[in-house]
């Protein structure tokens, strides 16, 4: 995974892993400033179809203790429901949930650093729970706050970033935009992956980045945007670090036929739109609602 940054030791209990430094030297591979440019397309639009870029920001992104992560919302999402926070089921201060473990309305009172689009932050939100989080077919959690939507744009003038409903497709241009470094990596979908073993977890449908996004530890939970729509696609977990495979930290690509394939140096996302159908009135996840394809308790 892209660790999140903790204690050498409590690292090395958790998982018996490096992590990396607190100060991390410049990573390889591509990072970027923020850009106002336009993404490239991938293939040829009509002039008159071409969507309006949006520039990918740090605003709405927040730093973790130890991840990256972002408040977003549904489409459907009334300005006065409560928000919510998408990070990683590897980032809950509750630990590494284990293998078919789904973490369900846990009370929670995480803080979150709210950034604004330059990267500064401007604020402090806070968790009521821990409504959702699994590592079990996906890598993620969703944390609920104490402050509305309405409020935090009151309050800081920063809007939620609204998640994708559709299967996001291979050669979309994205930016991972981290809160905890305030550092963005560019690059493309490359493809997606049927099975994604990592150690005890098997992740499904990941998404795999061409090799110009480096993530680091501490990048975990980063929301994945579309240069194109501005919308979050995927959640930022993990990459093959030293080229072993299907171990910590060096996670391994499985097809339908069982074939593993090992790519050093490779990263992985986690796709978000199938959490849509799971988010009902109020920000409540209702794992029984039509669509829903969640891991359940």
């Amino acid at each position: 995974m892209n660790k999140p940054l903790v204690g050498a030791f409590l690292a090395a209990l958790l998982l018996g892993a490096g992590v990396a430094p607190a100060v991390a030297a410049e990573p390889a591979g591509s990072t970027s400033e923020i850009s106002a440019e336009a993404a490239p397309q991938t293939k040829y639009i009509a002039p008159d179809a071409v969507p309006a870029a949006k520039a990918v920001t740090f605003a709405g992104t927040v730093a973790l203790s130890n991840c990256s992560g972002s408040v977003v919302r549904s489409p459907d999402a009334a300005p006065t429901d409560p928000a919510l926070v998408l990070s990683n089921g590897h980032c809950m201060e509750s630990g590494f949930p284990g293998p078919g473990e789904v973490v369900v309305d846990q009370p929670s009172s995480r803080t979150f650093t709210l950034l604004n689009a330059s990267g500064s932050g401007v604020g402090t939100l806070k968790a009521s729970k821990i409504a959702y989080g699994t590592m079990t077919d996906t890598d993620l959690s969703l944390y609920e706050l104490t402050s509305t939507y309405q409020q935090i744009e009151d309050s800081y003038g920063i809007q939620a970033l609204e998640l994708e409903t559709a299967h996001p497709t291979a050669g979309t241009a994205i930016t991972v935009a981290s809160g905890y470094w305030k550092r963005t990596y560019s690059c493309d979908i490359d493809g997606f992956v049927h099975q994604l073993k990592e150690g005890r977890w098997t992740w499904k449908d990941s998404v795999r980045y061409t090799p110009e996004c480096q993530t680091i530890g501490g990048t975990s939970g980063s929301p994945v945007i579309d240069d194109a729509t501005g919308k979050v696609v995927a959640v930022n977990n993990t990459g093959n670090e030293s080229g072993q495979e299907c171990t910590d930290n060096n996670p391994c690509e499985v097809d339908e036929n069982g074939e593993v394939t090992v790519r050093e140096g490779i990263n992985y996302a986690q796709q978000t739109y199938n959490m849509v159908p799971c988010i009902g009135a109020g920000s409540t996840i209702d794992l029984t609602r039509e669509g829903c394809a969640l891991p359940k308790p």
